[in-house]
């Protein structure tokens, strides 16, 4: 199962959009972990971390605790519901998400993101289905 969770990880990494974020993603069995910098260029014009940032660390990690227990198909957000705690000025972001329920067509996942000092500043939950993509008709899951 690791082979899997190394070619979600590289999948993630590959994404187009990540060169605008320059996350990094750790998968293990029904968990993810994502670390990124704050940066300037990620704020709303009052000075603080736009809104879209928290809910990409947010939703990145539950999907990918989702993927790791589905080793054939490509999972899709449902829906998530986000909590944003506190405004972040400067940092490190570190999300964290795992699998809350697992059924035949619905999984639950849980994530909270906190800043340097371990410091709570936003939540979510979402639910997530497989779709009809094979992993293995991603070029980069490898």
């Amino acid at each position: 199962m690791s082979e899997h969770f190394r070619k979600l990880e590289n999948m993630y990494h590959s994404a187009p959009v990540n060169s605008l974020y320059s996350p990094h993603l750790e998968v293990s069995r029904g968990k993810a972990t994502l670390t990124m910098q704050a940066q300037e260029k990620f704020f709303h014009a009052a000075g603080a971390l736009h809104g879209s940032v928290y809910f990409k660390a947010l939703d990145d990690v539950a999907f990918f605790a989702v993927n790791s227990l589905v080793p054939e198909h490509f999972v899709v957000t449902v829906s998530f519901n986000l909590y944003l705690l506190r405004p972040v000025q400067a940092g490190v972001l570190r999300s964290e998400g795992f699998v809350t329920s697992e059924t035949k067509n619905l999984f639950v996942a849980d994530a909270v993101l906190y800043l340097d000092d371990d410091r709570v500043v936003a939540r979510g939950s979402g639910s997530f289905v497989r779709s009809q993509v094979p992993l293995d008709s991603i070029e980069s899951y490898c």
